[in-house]
């Protein structure tokens, strides 16, 4: 048999994505939010904290992506987690959407 020369060609996992219906790619999604779930609580057990930490921001950017939630709305949920302001208050000066709502 014969070995083929130069560099092997490389496939990722998310080629052809952009042709998949919605749910089908929503499924896949899904998916790999469950296993990067798993290998942070993987990590977490090890005493990796660091690589762990690194990992849910790629879990919260997916979860973000799922949700179609935009930088925006994230920092506005930030701020108003961050403020000692009640919620009622703040929610006549912003409008988040209702999967955004603060709940305490």
């Amino acid at each position: 048999m014969k070995r083929k020369r130069g560099r092997p060609r490389l496939y990722l996992a998310a080629s052809g994505v952009e042709d998949m219906p919605v749910a089908n790619t929503e499924e896949r999604l899904l998916a790999l939010l469950a296993t990067l779930e798993e290998c942070q609580a993987f990590l977490t057990d090890r005493a990796n904290t660091e690589t762990a930490r690194l990992l849910s921001l790629a879990i919260l950017k997916l979860r973000m992506e799922l949700h179609k939630v935009t930088d925006s709305e994230l920092k506005a949920l930030c701020d108003m987690i961050a403020s000692d302001e009640p919620v009622q208050e703040q929610s006549t000066t912003r409008q988040l959407p209702p999967y955004l709502r603060l709940i305490k």
